[in-house]
Order: structure tokens, then C-alpha cells, then sequence
């Protein structure tokens, strides 16, 4: 009888310990989500700022290749697509990207006069980011994606012309 009785206590300490287990694999699959998902908004961070800087550098370029003296901005994202002031079309942009944190195509537009001078996401989640370079020095304690705005400022644009080069 003795015997019964210690397979009995032995399956219910096995049982324990099968439970013990569960719980603690459990709370790592737990940490891991949480720090996965870190991973994953940075991943989208970076991807937001790439974008961002695909952006300005079709807003300047649209800007720059105005034709005649009168510069200006696009009326709307499209006209990045396809610029139609040409006879043959000029592309300063691939395509439309999609918002990395949003997932669509509708970002948030910066107008001046009517005008597209930026844009930004609409996503109001507080980014992991808190420094940026120089180019995004703007965005540094910012408390949400949406104020991460990626805006063309005129007065730079010297920066992107071509130097004289000096005649003998």
C-alpha cells in the first residue's frame, strides 16, 4: 500500500512543476512580446524617417524645377507622381508611400498658400526616438509621430543648387 501512496504524492509534485513551468514560460513569451514590439516601432521609426526624407526631397525638387522665375510647391501629392508642366512628365517621387505607422496613404499635408509644403503622419503614438540628427533636429522631444513634420524650408535650398565655378 505504501507504495500507491508515494506514486499518488509523486504525480501531483510532477503536476506541480509541469504548472511551474508553464507560468515561467509563460512570463517570457510575455517579455519577449513587449520587447518584440519595441523592435517592430523602431523598425517603423526609421522607415517613417526614410520616407520623410523621400518627401522633402520631392517637395525641393518639384520647387527647384519650376520653369521660369515664379517658384511653387504642388497643389497635391500627385502632381510629385507626375509633374505635368513638362511636355514629357518628370517623376520626383516613386510612388505614394504608405504612412509606416498609420499603414495607409493618407498623410497629413502642410499648406502655405494652398500650397504643399510638408507632410507628417497622422499617428498621435508617442515615439521610442528621442534625438534625431541634424536634418531631424526638429523632431527631438517630441511627444507624438504627428509632430514629426517633414517640411521643405526655401531659404535652404542654396544648399541644394549648383556652386559657380569661377572663370579664368
Amino acid at each position: 500500500m505504501r507504495t500507491g501512496e508515494r506514486r499518488r504524492g509523486e504525480r501531483g509534485m510532477s503536476y506541480l512543476l509541469v504548472l511551474f513551468a508553464l507560468a515561467a514560460l509563460g512570463l517570457g513569451l510575455a517579455g519577449t512580446g513587449r520587447v518584440w514590439q519595441q523592435v517592430v516601432q523602431r523598425e517603423r521609426e526609421a522607415e517613417l524617417l526614410q520616407i520623410g526624407q523621400q518627401f522633402r526631397l520631392a517637395l525641393a525638387s518639384y520647387y527647384l524645377s519650376t520653369p521660369g522665375s515664379g517658384k511653387q510647391f504642388p497643389e497635391q501629392l500627385a502632381d510629385l507622381l507626375e509633374d505635368r508642366r513638362y511636355p514629357v512628365p518628370r517623376h520626383h517621387l516613386r510612388r505614394l508611400y504608405r504612412d509606416p505607422m498609420t499603414r495607409a496613404t493618407d498623410w497629413a499635408l502642410v499648406r502655405s498658400g494652398g500650397r504643399i509644403v510638408g507632410v507628417h503622419s497622422r499617428s498621435q503614438a508617442a515615439p521610442l526616438r528621442t534625438r534625431h540628427d541634424a536634418a531631424d533636429a526638429a523632431f527631438d522631444g517630441a511627444a507624438s509621430y504627428d509632430q514629426w513634420i517633414f517640411q521643405v524650408d526655401p531659404a535652404t535650398f542654396t544648399l541644394l543648387s549648383k556652386p559657380e565655378v569661377d572663370k579664368p
